[in-house]
C-alpha cells in the first residue's frame, strides 16, 4: 500500500509541474473550434513525453531508496560495508565517475541496482540477499556491472529514448483520434466522443509498441554493463556472478527501477519483446564469446 502510494503521489507531482510548465510558457490548447492546433500539440507532447521521463530521473534515487527501503551508509560500520564501499569507491575511479551513494536494502532476492541523474551523482544499491548469496569476487563483478552503467550513461540515454517515444505516442495518438473524428464520424463542430475513444485505443496500442523499441535499448545496453563489469573486476567473476544469478531467485525489481537492476524477469516468445534484460544464458555466452 505504501509504495502504491509513493508512485501515485509521485505521478502526480509530476503532471502537476508540467502543467505549470505549460501555462509558464504560454502554450494554447492543442484543441479548438477549428481543429487540431499541430503547434500547440507538439509542444503539449513534447512537455509531457520528454519533460515526465526526465523529472522521474530526477527524482529516481529519491524513488529508489524509499521504493525498495533502501539505507545509504553514510559511515562504515561492518565489514561488509567497509568492504562494500572501498570496492565502490575503487570501481568509480577506475570508471573515471564521482563516488556514488552506496545502500543496502533488505531482501532475500540477488539483486543490486544503480540510478542517478548524472554520473557524478549517482546511487548504487544492493540487496543483503545478494551480499549472502555471492562470493566477494561475484558481488564484486556485480557492482562493477553497475557502475558501468552509470559511467555509460545508461540512465539518462534510456530517459532520453523514453522521452522521445512518448512523445511521438502522444502526438500520433491525438493525430489518429482527430482524424477519426473528422473523417470517420464526420464530426464538424468541436470535437466529438469517437475523438477521445480513439485517442485512448491508439494511445494503448502505440504506447505497446513504442515499449517493445525501449526495451530492445535496454537489453543492448546490459551487454554493454557486463562487458564493463568484466573490465573492472575480471571476465570470469562477472561469468561466474551471472551464473549464480542463473541458481538463485531474482525477482524483478518495481516497475520503474526494473530496467536498473542486475537481473530482470524472464520470458519466451513475445513476452522476449518487453524484457528489460536479456536472458542469463545469452549474457554469460555473450562474455565467453569476447573472450
Amino acid at each position: 500500500m505504501k509504495r502504491i502510494f509513493l508512485f501515485l503521489a509521485t505521478n502526480m507531482a509530476i503532471v502537476l509541474v508540467l502543467s505549470i510548465t505549460l501555462r509558464v510558457l504560454g502554450v494554447e490548447p492543442y484543441l479548438t473550434a477549428q481543429g487540431l492546433n499541430l503547434g500547440s500539440l507538439l509542444v503539449f507532447a513534447a512537455v509531457f513525453g520528454m519533460g515526465g521521463s526526465f523529472i522521474s530521473l530526477a527524482i529516481s534515487k529519491w524513488t529508489a531508496k524509499r521504493s525498495v527501503g533502501a539505507v545509504v551508509i553514510e559511515n562504515p560500520r561492518t565489514p561488509a560495508e567497509i568492504w562494500l564501499v572501498g570496492t565502490v569507491r575503487r570501481q568509480a575511479q577506475q570508471a573515471g565517475i564521482g563516488m556514488p551513494e552506496v545502500a543496502i536494502y533488505d531482501a532475500p532476492e540477488v539483486n543490486a541496482f544503480a540510478t542517478g541523474m548524472n554520473k557524478n551523482n549517482a546511487l548504487v544499491a544492493v540487496s543483503t540477499g545478494l551480499l549472502q548469496s555471492m562470493t566477494k569476487e561475484e558481488a564484486e563483478a556485480v557492482l562493477g556491472h553497475e557502475i558501468s552503467h552509470v559511467a555509460n550513461g545508461d540512465m539518462v540515454t534510456l530517459a532520453l529514448i523514453q522521452g522521445v517515444v512518448n512523445t511521438f505516442v502522444m502526438f500520433l495518438s491525438r493525430v489518429i483520434g482527430h482524424m477519426v473524428d473528422k473523417v470517420v464520424f464526420k464530426t464538424e463542430r468541436g470535437t466529438g466522443p469517437a475523438f477521445f475513444v480513439t485517442m485512448i485505443i491508439a494511445e494503448l496500442v502505440l504506447g505497446i509498441l513504442a515499449s517493445i523499441i525501449v526495451m530492445w535499448f535496454s537489453r543492448q545496453r546490459e551487454f554493454r554493463a557486463d562487458r564493463g563489469g568484466a573490465t573492472l573486476a575480471g571476465r570470469p567473476h562477472m561469468i561466474a556472478a551471472l551464473e549464480r544469478l542463473n541458481q538463485v531467485h531474482t525477482a524483478p525489481l518495481p516497475e520503474k527501477m526494473a530496467a536498473f537492476g542486475i537481473a530482470g524477469s524472464v520470458g519466451s516468445g513475445l513476452k522476449r519483446l518487453f524484457m528489460t534484460h536479456p536472458p542469463l544464458e545469452e549474457r554469460i555466452a555473450a562474455l565467453r564469446a569476447g573472450a
